[in-house]
């Protein structure tokens, strides 16, 4: 199976975004004639993976490369650099041509900057005197589509870079990539942004209306009705839980990179001998597409039945005559075959941890810390992970998770926890500990602590979940409702006044704004009854609404926000993009500061 995925049932034409991403790269082939060493950022070497396939690079002359600190391995005359606008990669290419020099070898070099170049990449250039020996160009990649609803940004750092470095670049270019597709789909009427760097694309994306405009008037219907914007600090709680949804939980045990997972091939019944093998895990697989959204507890009855059936249909064959029609009917079940086998193999895999004590014991502690009402209890618990140096990764993100709970701590815990941290895990993690108090992730206590009555207004514990036959998106935490996709249900049903309240307790501003140009569509928030007005396209379908996470999404509120979606009464298809995909590891992780 393919690992780019099929667009066919978006509900927007995202393969036209993607033919765009995709000729834009052959284009730079294509204009460099010969062969040439394509050397690719690895970062965007995934990111790539989702729009064009290496052989056709290869057709248009390219031996491809990762981007290493060792030289480039190549006979080729012509190197052409992919990379993102990073310093640290300029100084390795930098690297790369004074090397070739030292050897007298004699090379045409090409740089392209993802999505767009930038001076201080260029200073560097100039610094170690080869920008005079490059072609410079751009290859203007705003935005991947991962699947048929999702869209990223590819901007990993984003959230750390603008709470913690003060670099807002990221926003620039998230505003640059939600005002190309209007071009593509029409100007969004309706915005609403919750969070200082919402608030702040929002402000971009007005002033490049004006400077370079959408021209409404010769377009129908916009085809995305409202664009919600939600800063990831505004919820910090539902990252640092673990996902109890069969891909939430794919991606907290074994991290799916760009729509795949790359495990030991025994995991999926080859032999031993430690080879790895990559699954895809995209929505062109249909039995993947079907069980995704599920509770994990689900999708192992659901495997099962689907394996029993079978079973029974092979008894049936083998014990009885059959028609010609109904054995074509039985062959037509069987190619779904590698589909069931390729899931029980994961689901087995992913059954063995969670049926640990240790993962049990976490989740219980997690439930606890959302509940807020255990402070000791939930403290020995991580002081006891701290004295075990158990991964400092598992320790900071229900550190986070504490601390957001509770508004920080009291003085004395938290210097307490601060002192056996860095005794524990290395002095070097000062730094670390330094940024998560910048980003406001971990911190001494406020006075008092707005997340009771947040979680109480929003009602985001839920007691009776059902987890087979949900009721309400708590389903995907099995009992906790995301923070975030409450929030976003009532944007896009109510707007934000009815919940002002609430959104003064959470961190940064909120803006709602009407964009010229439509006057005459009615915005259904004016409507009487406007949870269940219905806004629709020309034919008929609901019209989008485009919801945008700043600082990283996780698979377990994609899922909460398919369910939204696909419930009576919402007004609008949701589609979700974001800068980019992340879990509580991922998410610490961008703190942890690196040393050399």
């Amino acid at each position: 199976m393919a690992q780019i995925p099929n667009l066919d049932n978006a509900p927007l034409n995202l393969s036209s975004l993607r033919d765009q991403s995709r000729k834009e790269i052959i284009n730079i082939l294509t204009n460099i004639r010969g062969s040439k060493c394509l050397v690719v950022d690895p970062k965007l070497g995934g990111s790539l993976s989702l729009i064009v396939q290496t052989s056709v690079l290869k057709e248009h002359g390219a031996e491809v490369r990762h981007l290493k600190a060792d030289p480039v391995q190549t006979d080729c005359t012509k190197v052409v650099y992919l990379v993102r606008s990073q310093p640290d990669l300029m100084k390795l290419i930098c690297s790369h041509i004074h090397n070739d020099s030292s050897k007298g070898l004699q090379r045409e070099y090409y740089i392209y900057f993802v999505p767009r170049r930038a001076i201080a990449c260029e200073k560097i250039l100039e610094d170690e005197k080869v920008h005079h020996m490059m072609t410079i160009g751009e290859c203007p990649l705003y935005v991947i589509p991962c699947d048929e609803d999702v869209l990223s940004f590819e901007l990993d750092l984003a959230y750390k870079e603008c709470l913690v470095d003060g670099d807002t670049t990221s926003l620039w270019h998230i505003a640059k990539a939600i005002h190309k597709l209007e071009f593509s789909f029409g100007l969004i009427p309706n915005v609403r942004a919750k969070g200082k760097s919402s608030v702040r694309v929002a402000d971009i994306l007005g002033r490049m209306q004006v400077e370079e405009p959408v021209n409404t008037s010769d377009m129908a219907v916009p085809e995305i009705n409202t664009l919600i914007l939600i800063d990831r600090e505004v919820d910090m709680v539902t990252p640092m839980c673990t996902q109890l949804t069969y891909e939430g939980l794919l991606d907290e045990l074994l991290r799916i990179n760009n729509g795949a997972v790359e495990i030991d091939a025994s995991i999926m019944g080859g032999p031993q001998d430690g080879k790895k093998a990559k699954v895809p895990l995209n929505s062109s697989d249909k039995l993947f597409k079907e069980i995704r959204d599920l509770n994990f507890e689900v999708v192992v009855q659901v495997l099962r039945q689907k394996a029993t059936s079978m079973k029974q249909d092979y008894t049936d064959m083998t014990t009885t005559s059959q028609t010609v029609s109904e054995l074509k009917d039985f062959v037509r079940k069987l190619n779904s075959l590698p589909e069931i086998t390729r899931h029980i193999n994961l689901a087995q895999h992913l059954s063995t941890s969670t049926s640990k004590p240790s993962f049990l014991a976490r989740l219980d502690m997690e439930h606890t810390l959302v509940e807020a009402e255990s402070f000791d209890i939930c403290f020995e618990y991580i002081e006891e992970m701290i004295h075990k140096q158990e991964p400092l990764l598992n320790v900071l993100r229900l550190l986070i998770l504490f601390s957001v709970t509770n508004s920080g701590l009291p003085k004395k815990s938290f210097d307490h926890l601060r002192r056996e941290l860095l005794h524990s895990y290395g002095f070097e993690h000062m730094a670390t500990l330094s940024n998560l108090e910048k980003a406001g992730l971990f911190k001494k206590q406020e006075p008092k602590s707005n997340w009771q009555i947040i979680k109480n207004d929003l009602q985001l514990i839920v007691e009776d979940t059902n987890t087979a036959n949900p009721k309400d998106i708590s389903y995907v935490f099995s009992g906790y409702a995301p923070l975030s996709v409450r929030l976003i249900d009532k944007a896009i049903r109510y707007g934000w006044r009815p919940i002002e309240h609430l959104l003064k307790l959470l961190p940064g501003p909120h803006s709602e704004t009407k964009r010229s140009g439509f006057a005459s569509s009615t915005s259904f928030d004016s409507l009487p009854g406007a949870a269940y007005s219905t806004n629709k396209v020309g034919d008929g379908r609901r019209s989008l609404a485009l919801v945008v996470f700043i600082g990283g999404v996780t698979y377990a509120e994609i899922s909460a926000l398919r369910f939204l979606s696909s419930q009576e009464g919402m007004p609008h298809e949701l589609i979700v993009a974001s800068t980019n995909i992340v879990n509580g590891h991922t998410l610490a992780d961008t703190f942890v500061e690196k040393l050399g």
